[in-house]
């Protein structure tokens, strides 16, 4: 009985802490420090569910219009899976998202702004729906759903408490945070497989004595194309830069090309890319995008926060 109780404990504080991360995103956190414009305000009405801790505190403290308008126009091609389409196809899945959950989830207030609205656009239909009448748990009226998602190995319990059809998340399984991250850098996620692949880990750092931007990647991490017994990865990068507190950013793009031995790709390398930027002192943060280069498909991407001396 001690174990089952314990097990029940988990389950409650592991849906309530997944409650707080559903709605931090869209009213609990500090709001912008100046009025938006009406443009500025429908943007940010919904986009802010998928925004990380770092894009809100960079959107809040915009001090303008035209400041908030290239804001949005990044925010969107970041998460762009084809640059090379006219259609952003991310953009357009969020916005049938948004659509689909104001229509079918009306339960007191805007469907985005439910509980199975907010994980319908994080996560898209589920693979597998199930609903229960008869679970026989105390203090539930209504029924229980489940919404499975194969893809994501993640399945999720909603609750009608008062049998008015009003559904709040009761308990999850699956790694529901990591998936939450991939939506919200954009990363798109399309099999189990292609998940666990794309938590591809790498850092950044600023070096003083060179004035450049380091980024650091592991080398069996990339895709590499063999010639004359070296190997080689020709990858893309795109860097925003933005101050902490102020108004200053930056966007640049390059290329580069690392290289290694056969040999040091089994001894763990890591592989540095360096990116010349002079920057004043202060805070900042970085919005770092990787992509495969000469056609290569996927990309990763990461936001650091650092400071220059």
């Amino acid at each position: 009985m001690a174990a089952r109780k314990r097990s029940t404990l988990r389950a409650v504080g592991g849906a309530a802490l997944l409650a707080a991360a559903l709605f931090a995103g869209a009213g609990c956190a500090a709001g912008p420090k100046v009025p938006l414009d009406p443009e500025s305000r429908a943007f940010y009405e919904t986009a802010r569910l998928i925004m990380t801790g770092e894009e809100q505190k960079i959107f809040n403290r915009l001090p303008d219009e035209a400041a908030r308008r290239a804001f949005i126009r990044d925010f969107w091609d970041k998460r762009d899976p084809d640059p090379l389409t006219e259609v952003n196809e991310f953009k357009r899945e969020f916005e049938a998202r948004v659509d689909y959950a104001s229509k079918r989830f009306r339960e007191g207030g805007p469907g985005w702004n439910t509980d199975r609205g907010r994980i319908y656009i994080y996560m898209g239909p589920p693979d597998k729906v199930e609903e229960s009448f008869t679970h026989g748990i105390e203090n539930i009226r209504g029924s229980i759903i489940w919404w499975v998602y194969y893809k994501y190995e993640l399945a999720i319990e909603f609750a009608d408490e008062r049998g008015m059809r009003e559904y709040k998340i009761r308990r999850y399984e699956g790694s529901f945070f990591e998936a939450m991250d991939l939506v919200k850098l954009g990363q798109a996620v399309e099999g189990s497989d292609a998940f666990r692949k794309r938590r591809v880990e790498f850092n950044l750092a600023y070096d003083g004595p060179s004035r450049s931007l380091v980024v650091s990647i592991a080398a069996d991490a990339l895709s590499f194309k063999e010639e004359d017994g070296k190997l080689s990865a020709s990858l893309s990068f795109t860097f925003y830069l933005y101050q902490a507190e102020g108004s200053w950013t930056h966007k640049f793009s390059a290329d580069r090309t690392l290289a290694l031995a056969k040999e040091d790709l089994a001894a763990g390398k890591i592989l540095d890319a360096s990116f010349p930027v002079d920057l004043a002192p202060g805070d900042f943060y970085a919005d770092v995008i990787i992509r495969g280069g000469e056609g290569a498909s996927g990309k990763i991407r990461k936001i650091f926060e650092f400071k220059v001396s």
